[in-house]
Order: C-alpha cells, then structure tokens, then sequence
C-alpha cells in the first residue's frame, strides 16, 4: 500500500480521500526541517500547500517519493529541476482557486476604483472625509490583462459583466481564443497604453520577473491603477513607489509581494496602496476544492499511474493508464535492448509509432523508451528525469506517429543513432498483450524478452547452431527460447536466446571464440 506525508495544514477531506482510494496517509503539519528530512525516506507521496519547502535536501532524503503534490497553483516552494533530477512528478492544482483568486482580483480593483479600505479606516476613526474619497467608476474603462489563463479568462469575463472593455498580453493566446473570451489581443507596450486598469495573471518567471518597472510605467497612461493577485516579483516595487508618488499611477493593490511573509515592505502604510496577505486562494470553498484535487491526483497517480496536472511528466488520464501499460512495457523492454547494445556517445533517438499505439498519447511511451535506453548507462534513470537527461547531454530526441498499418496491428521502432553507427529494434503486442522484439537492425524475427538472454550475431553458416547449444548444454544453460534471423542468405544472421540460468563470463568467452561469431552479449530483462 503506498503511503503518502501531508506536511501542510489541508482540509481533512484529504486524509479521507486518501484512505478511500486504499492510500496510506499521515497528517503532521508544522514539521521542522529535520524533521521532515528524518521520516519522508518513509513515504511515496507528499502533499504540500505553501509552508513546506522542498529543497534537495529533502529530496536527497526521500528514497522513496514517487510524487509530491501542492495544493494550489504555485510551485515556488517546490525545487522542481532537483525534483525532476531525483525521477519525482510534480503535481498542482491549477484550477481549484481559480474562481477564488479571480474575485479577489476583482474585489481589489472595485475596492481600488472606489478608495473602499482608506474610506472604511477613515470612518471608524470619526472622520467624515466625504468629499476626501473620489473614486472612478469602472463601466466604459479598459482593463489591461497581462495573462490570460485560467484566472486571467475568469478576470477577463467578470470585467466585462462589469461593462468593462479588455484587452490582453499573453504569448500563448491565440486569435481564436482571445475572440472566444471576448477581449482584444494586444502587444504590451499597447496594453500600456491603453488600460485604466491592469491586472497580473502569470507565473514569475526570468521573463516576467519585474514585467512591470519604471520603463513599463513611463508607458502608461496618467493615472492608471495596478492589481496584483499573481505573483510578488512581478512588479519592481520601488519603481511601483515612484510612479504612486509622482502621481503616474493613481493606486496599486496587492495581494502578492517580493518577499513573503512581508513583514515590512516599501509599499506599507502609502496611502494609495491596498495590501492583503496574499489571500487570493483564502476561501473555505478553494481550500476544499484544492484539497481533494491533489488528494485525487495523487492517489491516482500510485495506485493507477495516471498523471494529472505535473509540471515534469506528460498526463496520462485515468483512462488512458491501462491501455498504455503493456505499451510501457514494451517502450522499456525496446529501450532496454538497444541501450545494453550501445557503447558509444548517443547523438539521435527517433522513436516511430504505427498502427493502434499511434492513436495512444504516445508522451509517456517515448519517456518509457528514453529510461530503458539510458539505465543501462546511468544510474537513477526513470521516466520523469529521463527526456531530461536526454536534453542535457544534447540527444535528439524525435517522436513521429504513423496511422497506416503494415504487417502487424500496432509496432514501436526505435532507431538509436551513436558516433559510430545506427541500430534500429522494432517491437509489437500479441493479441495477449505480451510484448515481443520483432526486428533488429533490419533482420526479422520473433523473440520474447527474458530476464537471462544471449544477444549473437554471427556468420549465416551450416552448424553454427547446433555448435552454441553444445556450448551451452556443456556449461549446464538450458535454453527456454530460440529466436533468429538473417536478411541474406550466408551473410549476418542475428539470434537472441533466452536461457533459465545467467550466462557466465567464461561462457561468454568461449561463445565469442567460436568459428562465425562476430559479436556476443548477455542482455537482461
């Protein structure tokens, strides 16, 4: 039973939610550092919201995680190269605050547009400063949306309920689906130009980090108002101070800030900012909804190897997972084989799918090739980290799909290319599902992989088989299965047999020394 670490405070639905799915779960929010680095060698799983910082320390610690899961959107908390490094999914929740955190959006620009918190401090203090609160109204302005995802279409609808005119920057946002939410696409200096408003709906990123500065404010019109909900680094909040003093920009309010918790910050007490702490998703409703979520997925993901919503792994629905699994099989057994055969510095991996596997989500297949490949040359290869370690070594890797059929129903071929020379395996599913190696390197055949096998290719010569099962019956190998082919009658011949006991090194050496060998190697499965 796989057992899963919630490190955060979370909706008990969670824990429940775990159980239900036959997951073993812990709940021990508030864990020190070392503490956290003392048990979760004991865990598949752990479920995080923002507190706990998963560092490579911690990863380095974690023998067993399989996948780490936050309860939210953001993942600044979350290492996720070293997570990615250490074959560790990472999940979020990308849609469970989406509503919350878009309200909270909106509620700050009508509280902006109107002076709601300046004028509430105002009169509790006995004041009547009626004429000392002039706000704007939003009907007839333009909101400036910079992001335009999940939340940012969410933003972008209730603006418009608010009679309100949006234009949009996001390099993702296509002519379709920015006429679908209604909103004009622009480029960013014109949303400068253009917006009364401006509201923040991205990740931070190297290229978004301070996407508002003094150059971006210099762009705007007198007078225009800044929401952030998103992320803190997204606005230089010094430049954001300089605008609000000079009077370039007429209120900012945020949610988010460069360092969090902000105990203290440049922005406090100016009397046209609004600050909360970073209550974009502080909704009892989001809160359950974020927790179930990372609850399902996670669960999901150990018991059935479905993949939702990771940040370093391609999805595989619940649906989807059982189809794909005796594909995993055979994508690892291919990768396996042409990996334990390579001996030089990959340059190329093209991997081809024709016939049903081309109709599959193909992602996770050539993820499975990719580790079969590698772990015979490295250590802690899996399918999260190996495209990675692929990208890095400067391996090309390339997927294309066939829909014809040839001589079998479905086929996976790859073909491995080195400093040296190029190898192709093809493989196929019989009707039962079992996996079987049906090509290699242009020669035809049909071989069932084995944990104990011998790879030969030798000289298509009369005796040649009767002299290897001599040898192997003299050194006490049974054979189980015999598989063999040639492309040309008495040129290269290729066998692969599978044998009940583990060749021998000294075995090995009298096969290579036997008349016709060219090549021999133990392979294993």
């Amino acid at each position: 039973m796989p057992k899963v670490l919630i490190s955060d405070k979370m909706s008990p639905l969670a824990e429940q939610t775990f159980k239900e799915a036959g997951v073993e779960v812990d709940y021990k929010p508030g864990l020190t550092k070392e503490e956290l680095v003392a048990i979760i060698g004991e865990y598949d799983g752990l479920a995080i919201r923002s507190a706990t910082k998963v560092t490579p320390t911690i990863l380095a610690a974690a023998k067993n995680l399989k996948v780490i899961g936050r309860a939210g959107i953001g993942v600044d908390n979350v290492d996720v190269p070293a997570a990615t490094n250490a074959g560790v999914v990472v999940m979020n929740t990308p849609f469970g605050n989406s509503i919350t955190t878009a309200e909270h959006a909106i509620a700050l620009m009508l509280a902006l547009a109107r002076e709601i918190p300046q004028a509430n401090a105002s009169t509790h203090a006995g004041k009547w400063e009626k004429s000392g609160f002039m706000g704007v109204e939003l009907t007839g302005k333009t909101l400036g949306l910079i992001g335009a995802g999940n939340i940012g279409s969410i933003v972008a609808d209730r603006a418009q309920g608010l009679k309100m005119k949006v234009v949009a920057f996001d390099p993702f946002l296509s002519a379709e689906r920015a006429a679908d939410l209604g909103v004009a696409k622009v480029e960013l200096d014109e949303l400068f130009k253009r917006a009364d408003f401006i509201t923040l709906h991205t990740p931070l990123t190297d290229q978004t980090r301070g996407i508002i500065g003094k150059a971006a404010f210099e762009k705007m019109k007198k007078g225009v108002r800044i929401i952030n909900c998103a992320r803190g680094g997204l606005i230089d909040e010094a430049a954001l101070k300089d605008a609000l003093d000079s009077g370039k920009v007429a209120g900012a309010a945020l949610d988010v800030f460069a360092e969090e918790p902000a105990n203290e910050n440049v922005l406090f007490n100016h009397p046209k900012v609004i600050c909360t702490p970073h209550l974009g998703a502080s909704t009892t409703e989001a809160q359950v909804n974020v927790a179930l979520q990372v609850a399902e997925q996670m669960a999901e993901y150990l018991m059935t190897g479905g993949v939702t919503n990771a940040l370093n792994m391609p999805s595989v629905s619940a649906e989807d997972a059982p189809k794909l699994k005796p594909y995993m099989a055979l994508a690892g057994q291919i990768g396996s084989f042409a990996g334990q055969l390579t001996e030089h510095g990959l340059k190329k991996i093209t991997v081809e799918y024709e016939g049903h596997v081309a109709e599959l989500n193909t992602k996770p297949l050539t993820a499975a090739v990719l580790q079969g490949l590698l772990s015979p040359l490295m250590t802690s290869v899996n399918m999260v980290n190996a495209p990675v370690i692929a990208k890095e070594r400067n391996i090309d890797v390339t997927e294309t799909k066939h829909d014809r059929e040839g001589d079998y129903q479905t086929l996976i071929k790859l073909t491995v290319e080195t400093e040296h020379q190029t190898r192709t395996v093809s493989g196929t599913l019989f009707a039962n599902g079992a996996p079987r190696i049906v090509e290699v390197n242009g020669v035809r055949m049909e071989a069932e992989l084995a944990p104990n096998m011998l790879y030969v290719i030798n000289n298509d010569k009369p005796g040649f088989i009767g002299a290897l099962g001599t040898l192997l019956g003299h050194n006490g190998v049974n054979i189980a299965t015999f598989a063999l082919g040639r492309r040309v009658e008495g040129e290269e011949a290729v066998c692969l047999v599978a044998v009940d006991q583990p060749i021998k090194d000294i075995v090995l050496d009298q096969l290579t020394a036997l008349a016709h060998v060219r090549q021999a190697k133990k392979l294993s499965f």
